[in-house]
């Protein structure tokens, strides 16, 4: 099974990641790459669901065992063409011209969360699964834009009360904080309400690009400016 597979259903674009806790490492980094450039080039879809096939998971963040194998061999290059891979992903979200809608089916963890709240619209499963920024217990400061990226989604209360505590949320919790458009009941249910939101999206691809290029041309800049910093020298940890 492929790391990442998409189909259509309609004028939606149901990506499933495939890959378990499907973690970040350069393998997952290409497929999504990938696959986005493969919806994109299908001029009848107008909108993205992203999925996971576990039950438990979403995506739970960066890879740590490849990342720590990678360190312990000295693979300094590769580490850093990592970093570089995540923001790619990032950037890809931010600007990707039409609406892509994160359909959390289960954990949203570290880096994984990062990339639940690039996307421009969030809905996850209530009965199963928590949404968690650890980086403060395993001692990574988030890089700057990543801390960007989470604006985007938190209001400014709610993101230090998770940054800071690395306590894990609800989905009922993210519904209220407005994180999430709904919490919803099953996995099914999830599935059936993400896609029916993004189908009601036919806007011209044009329009929406230039739209969201505006409104995240600061966290680009802050991508492309601050975050060489720190992983040129590779200071992700503390």
């Amino acid at each position: 099974m492929a790391i990442i597979e998409w189909e259509k259903d309609g004028t939606v674009a149901v990506m499933t990641m495939n890959n378990g806790e499907n973690r970040h490492n350069p393998d997952f980094n290409r497929a999504i790459l990938n696959a986005f450039d493969e919806i994109e080039n299908d001029e009848t879809i107008s909108s993205v669901v992203i999925t996971s096939s576990d039950e438990k998971s979403w995506s739970q963040g960066i890879d740590v065992e490849w990342i720590m194998g990678a360190m312990n061999n000295k693979e300094t290059q590769s580490i850093k063409d990592f970093m570089y891979g995540l923001n790619r992903i990032f950037t890809k979200i931010l600007y990707f011209p039409m609406p892509v809608i994160a359909s959390i089916n289960g954990h949203a963890f570290g880096d994984g969360a990062i990339m639940a709240c690039a996307c421009d619209f969030r809905f996850m499963k209530a009965d199963r699964g928590y949404f968690c920024f650890p980086e403060i217990d395993i001692s990574i400061p988030f890089l700057p834009a990543m801390l960007a990226i989470i604006k985007k989604a938190f209001p400014y209360y709610k993101l230090e009360e998770l940054v800071y505590s690395g306590k894990r949320a609800t989905a009922k919790e993210l519904e209220t904080s407005h994180v999430i458009v709904k919490a919803c009941e099953n996995a099914q249910i999830l599935l059936e309400d993400a896609t029916a939101f993004a189908e009601t999206f036919t806007k011209k691809r044009a329009i929406f690009e230039q739209q969201k290029k505006r409104l995240h041309k600061h966290i680009i800049e802050i991508m492309e400016k601050e975050d060489p910093e720190f992983i040129e020298p590779l200071n992700i940890m503390v």
